[in-house]
């Protein structure tokens, strides 16, 4: 067997193969043989038909199905011979297979790149400190409060925050349209949460009154009868109620699922909850920094494949979440392209170092992985054995919890610096208006 490899371009590589004549022949020959020790023919008894009338039957379709054969079988063999890793299965495509001929044929594919990781001892963290202060666990309490407001009937006119409920019938162009009868819908006076015109055309209102208000929807909407037109909404105003916050007794605790303990025992429930949030924070923001400096300090040049691999599935993943189930309207590709080849640079980077540091998953921190996930269902106990015998939930699990111990690898020979800094500053938390409760109208 020849082989010859041509670096075409980056990581592309073309290797041609040729198989000698009397490889084919020989394979040929054998796989007849094998054949007519079972074949069934006209006019013969199974198994003793003659090799040639054998040959004759079979012959173009034996050969077909060796040649196939001995270009992957070839190929194998000459990647080995030749150290090649492809990134993906190679594209074949013949060059000469006529009968009594040398079999050759090319190969076309992106092979792995060497991935030497440097030192870390050159990568600098700055490692969030922060601590959850009696002030933190006050301005929590208060979202929690914003959360269940409580509203209560008045009997003066309507103004900010107030929530105002209607019956409503509207027109456009002076006819009825699908969707423009509401009864006791609920509005809540500066949320944002119905069109402005509907929301400033409340305010004033008291309970019992008639009002018309002229709402414009934007040209944009799926809702073909309302793009871009201005209907007009008689409302029959029912209710107007005054909004106000509950107090922090033992009511407001059992509504957050404190039935024993009171307001000490929610506050310390808080507590712990925003403290596994800011380890969460820190955790993501240190992995963040190390993983975006690896990156920077050891480029390396990537399979194209690879990269189409990832830019295909965070497409998908974006149209996931957008709600998108046709494949004719995922996002453009372009935006994923930078993203695709940083995660595929990461990969080959974490697993080199995994492979020249002989890093495996720690069983302990994979068992402590499945607790957590297995501590968010009804039934515990069955989910955790669901990943313990579902071999690909548990491979991600590992693949997880290998990089974690990357990250620490990485950690301990780089340079940490401890910043200290805020629970509102490091969570974002408070640092924009959170919107008043209050439910949403269709209008």
């Amino acid at each position: 067997m020849q082989v010859s490899v041509s670096a075409t371009s980056g990581l592309e590589r073309r290797m041609e193969v040729a198989v000698p004549a009397a490889s084919v022949a020989t394979a040929v020959e054998q796989r007849l043989k094998e054949i007519s020790r079972t074949a069934r023919l006209k006019g013969f008894r199974p198994g003793k038909a003659p090799l040639p009338v054998v040959r004759k039957q079979f012959g173009e379709q034996v050969r077909a199905e060796v040649v196939g054969d001995l270009m992957r079988s070839s190929l194998a063999q000459a990647l080995s011979q030749e150290k090649l890793i492809p990134a993906v299965g190679p594209r074949i495509e013949p060059i000469a297979v006529a009968p009594d001929a040398d079999l050759k044929f090319a190969a076309t594919f992106e092979v792995m790149p060497e991935v030497q990781v440097k030192s870390p001892a050159a990568i600098a963290v700055q490692r969030p400190v922060v601590t959850v202060g009696e002030s933190d666990v006050d301005a929590m309490i208060e979202s929690m409060r914003r959360q269940r407001p409580v509203f209560t009937a008045v009997e003066r006119p309507a103004r900010e925050t107030d929530r105002v409920t209607v019956d409503y019938t509207g027109r456009i162009g002076g006819q009825p349209f699908e969707g423009g009868e509401g009864k006791d819908v609920a509005i809540l006076i500066g949320s944002g949460q119905s069109r402005p015109e509907l929301e400033e055309g409340l305010k004033g209102a008291v309970a019992g009154e008639s009002r018309t208000v002229t709402v414009t929807f934007p040209a944009g909407l799926t809702n073909k009868t309302l793009a871009g037109n201005t209907a007009e909404l008689a409302l029959a105003v029912k209710k107007v109620e005054e909004h106000s916050l509950p107090s922090v007794d033992e009511e407001f605790c059992r509504a957050f699922g404190v039935e024993a303990g009171g307001v000490e025992a929610l506050r310390a429930e808080v507590r712990k909850s925003m403290e596994r949030e800011l380890a969460d924070v820190i955790r993501n923001n240190v992995r963040t920094q190390v993983l975006d400096a690896l990156y920077a300090e050891n480029p390396i040049d990537v399979p194209r494949a690879l990269v189409e691999e990832q830019v295909q599935q965070l497409q998908i993943d974006a149209a996931r979440r957008m709600g998108v189930r046709e494949a004719s309207q995922l996002p453009p590709r372009e935006p994923f392209e930078a993203p695709a080849r940083k995660r595929v640079a990461l990969g080959l980077l974490m697993g080199q170092v995994v492979k020249a540091e002989g890093i495996s998953a720690d069983r302990q921190r994979v068992q402590a992985r499945i607790e957590e996930l297995a501590a968010g269902y009804p039934n515990p106990d069955e989910t955790r054995r669901a990943y313990q015998h579902n071999a690909e939930a548990l491979r991600q699990i590992e693949s997880v919890v290998l990089e974690d111990q990357v990250i620490d690898w990485i950690l301990e020979r780089a340079k940490v610096t401890d910043v200290p800094t805020t629970f509102q500053d490091i969570t974002g938390f408070g640092k924009t208006a959170e919107p008043q409760s209050g439910e949403t109208t269709s209008s």
